[in-house]
């Protein structure tokens, strides 16, 4: 007992409360407490008392700032194009001597300027919903059968080759279908008028060719890779215990892959597919180039015909005046606006789906 210090009666015993005394017999190691600190007023030197203070500026802290502003940038971004489209089209719009969104026309350069976006917005829809609906089950497929079905061996060039597609430009897709898949596509449609002219969607006496059809699937050949791409990455994500543990349940292949993979990737299957709507909707060259560039709003497929907004911008912007321009950026407003619908509608999705998954786990 005569060797432990002895600790006095302060409310800091342990602590800063051990007496010089004892504090120079423990040794040479132990600091003497200062002369001014006998009664333990002070903070004790351990525990929290011997943290560094924290930085003013730190790693951390400048990492999220630049996030931020980041983030801040794009809604700036968006707001300055918006602002930009508005104000160069108003002029144009004022000019107008139509109602904007009802007229089909596109007469912008007359000395009294007709214009209007409904068939543009009209073309631009249908061919982005057409490429859709033809791309997305092929693209489906092709991303099942690369993560679950093909060997490695033969997944890997695969899966590289349909990501070089997405590399290819638009230009090339666009003459490559006016020059070589025009036939095939036009000989078909013959076919389909010839046995299925009944539907009005297949109707008509000609000619055939440079269609919404022609347009669409090459679009539809354009969106193929983005789709496969992101979708097949979002399948190789699936738990692998999810899918043992079906297959252990005694189902079969395509039974794991339609209860566990499938509910799984959903929601990255929808921003697989919006991301290629937005691919779709902007279009230009492509459609430029294989569309008949007509203002109508019919929904016959393989007669010559179709227009979108991307592809009269790009078709008419040289021979434009200043109101003709103007009303070239309002047409670019509506596309821009259609867009960010559409994104957010797809971000609304995922985020729902999001919700539902978190809440059913």
């Amino acid at each position: 007992m005569g060797d432990n210090p002895s600790r006095s009666v302060n409310a800091n015993a342990g602590g800063a409360g051990v007496t010089a005394r004892h504090a120079r017999s423990a040794g040479t190691g132990v600091s003497p407490i200062p002369p001014d600190d006998l009664d333990g007023s002070r903070p004790p030197l351990g525990g929290g008392g011997a943290l560094p203070k924290k930085a003013r500026f730190s790693m951390e802290t400048g990492f999220r700032a630049l996030s931020t502003a980041a983030g801040a940038m794009v809604l700036v971004i968006i707001v300055a194009i918006a602002i930009f489209l508005v104000s160069k089209a108003v002029p144009a719009l004022q000019a107008n001597t139509e109602n904007f969104l009802t007229y089909k026309a596109w007469f912008p350069n007359d000395s009294e300027p007709k214009f209007g976006i409904a068939a543009l917005a009209f073309g631009t829809v249908l061919t982005s919903v057409i490429a859709l609906i033809v791309a997305v089950p092929i693209a489906l497929g092709i991303a099942l059968f690369l993560s679950h079905y093909a060997p490695k061996r033969l997944a890997t060039p695969l899966g590289f080759i349909i990501d070089l597609l997405a590399a290819v430009p638009s230009v090339v897709f666009g003459l490559w279908g006016r020059d070589v898949f025009l036939v095939p596509v036009q000989d078909f449609s013959v076919w389909l008028n010839k046995y299925f002219s009944w539907l009005p969607i297949f109707g008509g006496d000609g000619p055939f060719g440079r269609s919404i059809m022609l347009g669409s699937l090459v679009l539809a050949i354009m969106v193929l890779p983005i789709v496969t791409s992101l979708s097949r990455e979002v399948f190789q994500q699936t738990p692998l215990m999810n899918e043992e543990a079906a297959l252990a349940l005694g189902a079969t292949k395509w039974e794991m892959i339609r209860t566990s993979v499938l509910p799984y990737g959903k929601p990255g299957v929808i921003a697989a597919v919006m991301l290629g709507l937005g691919r779709a909707l902007g279009e230009t060259i492509a459609l430029a180039l294989t569309l008949g560039i007509v203002f109508n709003i019919s929904f016959n497929l393989i007669q010559n015909g179709g227009n979108s907004i991307a592809a009269n911008i790009a078709n008419t912007f040289g021979e434009a005046n200043a109101t003709g321009r103007g009303a070239l950026i309002a047409s670019g407003l509506v596309l821009f606006a259609i867009t960010l619908v559409v994104n957010m509608a797809a971000r609304a999705i995922i985020y729902r789906r999001r919700e539902f998954r978190d809440s059913a786990a």
